[in-house]
């Protein structure tokens, strides 16, 4: 398991670029001057002020290699070090090495105040390891301050692990690890303080797991003694894998032993989307006071868990060890890990984790003279099934469209309606025909492939407009001119047949204003397709934020009036509020679930619990009223870590009562103080971190039109309301008790039932 034992840390080779000067860094380690001559094809610059190896670099004006002689084959960590100063921010290059695309078009933020160092580990067979630095044009440049090149212990990248994709474990592994090139993303010091190169024995840099902690109080911090070391045994990690550092701190569960609920410690860490992630996680048991007491599950994404015994795969106490895997990314741009206690451990439970290690396996090849050999790309994974609100794809109609009364969902004329079994209808997928999989329902709802593969032109790529864990979402036009959004399931999608049918006969019930109605079905060769009506004004995102890059498209952005932003979130408390007192299958309070949906939207009291209840919902609603009023994404991994959740970067500013430092700079001196202030406190209210303190759909309703009503004092509100259970205008008045609560009900819905809060309509009040 371990790397060799054996391997003594080189001094080859620590380059000081641009410079003939040698510097002893952190004590430790030499950086020697590159010795290179200026020429045409690379020259020297340097900071006056600036010491050590950032005050000088390399520029290169064309394709220009570094060739290092190696001793030894194998794995070798690269590190690229910039640190731009003068014109070098202008930079823009790729890097190659080994015959792999480091970095592509790459520059560096114009706004650092601290060097970046790009880690790469890649395999080195030949008798020079070659990094070429090539300019994107012609007119650009390209520029380093410092390399290091190192071969790493034998065996340090094992050559297969076990491959997590978002339907689960696959049964043959991934292999070929120790011939691929690993871009490192994070390396986290779980329950530790930052660990600096010079405390490191092979000069990696690892951060604290704070910031990356999913809920803050679900954890708490152990640490050994200073004088502690770790028991290093030969079937576990060496001091090579990581520090002791790292072994010696933890975050175990915060929970004392009389606790009775299990939960989960969950971590949130950014990675690229849709692409092939390599994953170590560290363990250490100093937790245990004998051998197994500690027994617990790890999960990524919440759809895979291994059990972890500490004393099964080392039988020592505190004999550090690491597990490996494989992970397919999803479409969020995050990825989740969790520890925690498995359902039948008897308590008092615990789980631990002590470091994590995230790197992206690099596909793009690159000739060994820096020119591009061919484009592997692999696009793997998907997004985990929405859960709850996922009102982020909420449609939105706007802009003067005229009231309509709320419509009976249509069966499709003509030859749509009848049964469409047995089809022998060429597929564009390699599934194969295997007829109708479900009983015809009596909703006349089933629409024929035929008719599906016309409306999206055999599900041409251009239509697509959408996708997720669930698939593909594409708009097409039936042949009665009926414009429809068709929701195509992909192969292994973790919906089964019956979850299918039990969606689509909930969804055929759904009668409302403000939500999105089911127009048909298809069931055939193994499909699970959903039609719904097609909302022309987009989403909702759209109108406040997105420019719909990521699909292909070039929009601008609306300017939405705050009166016309309270009118939306109206609208969608009306339609969120109907599916929770409008639907009432049974008295179950709660779904039990594992982790799934959107981070940013998922209600923190489900994660620990895994009950999804109507609170879960009214969490989601929060972070979109924030949305709304911020114009930013629920989660933003592109800004500084204290911004990237909104929720509680609003939440934060809320509770210093500056609210408005935060809004969209579009609504800037447009809001009326008291108009912003009942938005706000409802926000606050909706995401609390107790279910129990929030107030339901009914109360959020009835708050967003008193908002609405502050806005404009003078002007009086006139309201249809499209459901009995709402509450009635009258009603928003200072001093006015309100209704009480509403007892919950299963209209909430589980992941697999999770289309009905995608199909949220939003229209401007009438």
């Amino acid at each position: 398991m371990s790397s060799s034992s054996n391997y003594t840390f080189p001094q080859d080779h620590f380059i000081n670029c641009g410079s003939n000067i040698s510097f002893l860094v952190g004590g430790t380690t030499t950086f020697s001057g590159d010795l290179i001559s200026d020429s045409h094809d690379s020259l020297s610059v340097n900071q006056p002020g600036l010491s050590g190896i950032y005050g000088t670099a390399r520029v290169f004006n064309q394709t220009s290699p570094y060739k290092l002689p190696i001793q030894e084959i194998g794995v070798y960590i690269v590190r690229l070090h910039f640190f731009p100063f003068s014109n070098l921010f202008d930079a823009k290059f790729n890097v190659s090495a080994s015959g792999f695309l480091l970095l592509s078009n790459y520059s560096v933020p114009k706004n650092v105040t601290f060097p970046v160092i790009k880690e790469f580990l890649l395999p080195v067979n030949g008798s020079n390891l070659n990094i070429y630095f090539i300019p994107s044009q012609e007119s650009s440049f390209a520029f380093v301050n410092a390399i290091e090149a190192f071969v790493t212990p034998q065996g340090f990248i094992p050559d297969s692990a076990s491959h997590v994709t978002p339907q689960g474990i696959s049964n043959n592994g991934k292999k070929g690890l120790s011939l691929s090139c690993l871009s490192v993303i994070h390396r986290i010091n779980v329950g530790g303080l930052r660990i600096i190169p010079e405390n490191d024995t092979m000069r990696r840099n690892w951060v604290p797991d704070d910031d990356y902690l999913f809920i803050k109080g679900s954890a708490k911090n152990h640490s050994m003694s200073s004088d502690w070391r770790p028991k290093y045994d030969l079937e576990g990690a060496t001091k090579y894998d990581a520090p002791d550092f790292v072994y010696k701190t933890a975050k175990e569960m915060n929970i004392d032993d009389t606790s009775k609920n299990l939960f989960n410690i969950t971590w949130l860490f950014g990675v690229n989307k849709d692409a092939t992630v390599f994953v170590r996680l560290h363990f250490c048991d100093i937790i245990s006071i004998s051998r197994n007491d500690t027994v617990f599950n790890v999960y990524i994404y919440g759809l895979f868990g291994q059990s972890i015994g500490p004393f099964d795969i080392i039988p020592l106490l505190a004999a550090p060890f690491y597990v490996d895997f494989v992970v397919d990314s999803d479409s969020s741009g995050f990825m989740n890990i969790s520890v925690g206690p498995p359902n039948d451990l008897q308590p008092p439970p615990n789980a631990f984790l002590n470091g994590v290690e995230i790197m992206e396996l690099i596909n793009e090849r690159e000739e060994e003279n820096g020119q591009n050999k061919n484009r592997l790309l692999i696009i793997v994974g998907s997004t985990v099934g929405s859960v709850a609100l996922a009102l982020v794809f909420i449609v939105v109609i706007l802009f003067c469209l005229k009231a309509r009364k709320a419509k009976p969902v249509e069966s499709i004329d003509g030859p749509m309606v009848n049964v469409y079994a047995g089809s022998t209808q060429t597929r564009t997928t390699i599934r194969t025909p295997i007829g109708s999989t479900t009983p015809d329902m009596n909703l006349r709802l089933k629409i024929p492939l035929t008719e599906i593969l016309y409306a999206t032109k055999k599900f041409d790529p251009k239509f697509m407009i959408g996708e997720g864990g669930f698939g593909k979402v594409y708009k097409g036009t039936l042949h009665n001119g009926v414009k429809v959004a068709v929701k195509r399931s992909q192969p292994g999608h973790d919906q089964g047949i019956m979850e299918f049918q039990t969606e689509i006969t909930l969804l055929s019930k759904i009668r409302h204003l403000h939500l999105v109605s089911l127009i048909g079905y298809c069931d055939e060769g193994g499909e699970m397709i959903l039609v719904y009506e097609f909302m022309e004004k987009g989403t909702l995102r759209e109108h406040l934020y997105s420019s719909n890059e990521d699909l292909g498209k070039s929009s601008s952005r609306s300017e939405l009036s705050w009166d016309r932003r309270l009118q939306i979130c109206i609208g969608a408390a009306k339609g969120l509020s109907y599916l929770h007192t409008g639907l009432s299958p049974n008295d179950q309070t709660h779904i039990d679930t594992g982790v799934k949906g959107s981070f940013g939207y998922l209600d923190p009291e489900y994660v620990i619990s895994m009950q999804l209840t109507q609170k879960s919902d009214v969490y989601s609603f929060g972070v979109v009223l924030l949305e709304v009023l911020c114009a930013r994404p629920a989660v933003d991994n592109q800004l500084r870590r204290n911004q990237m959740n909104l929720a509680e970067w609003g939440l934060s500013w809320l509770k210093k009562n500056q609210l408005e430092k935060i809004i969209d700079p579009l609504l800037a001196g447009k809001i009326n103080p008291n108009s912003l202030r009942i938005f706000g406190e409802t926000a606050e209210k909706c995401l609390q971190d107790a279910g129990t303190a929030r107030p339901n759909m009914m109360d959020v309703l009835w708050d967003l039109k008193y908002a609405l009503q502050l806005q404009n004092p003078a002007k009086p509100q006139e309201f249809h309301e499209d459901s009995a259970t709402d509450v009635s205008w009258q009603m928003a008045l200072p001093g006015i008790n309100r209704l009480p609560s509403i007892n919950l009900s299963t209209s909430f819905v589980s992941p697999s039932e999770s289309e009905v809060f995608s199909q949220l309509r939003i229209d401007e009040a009438r």
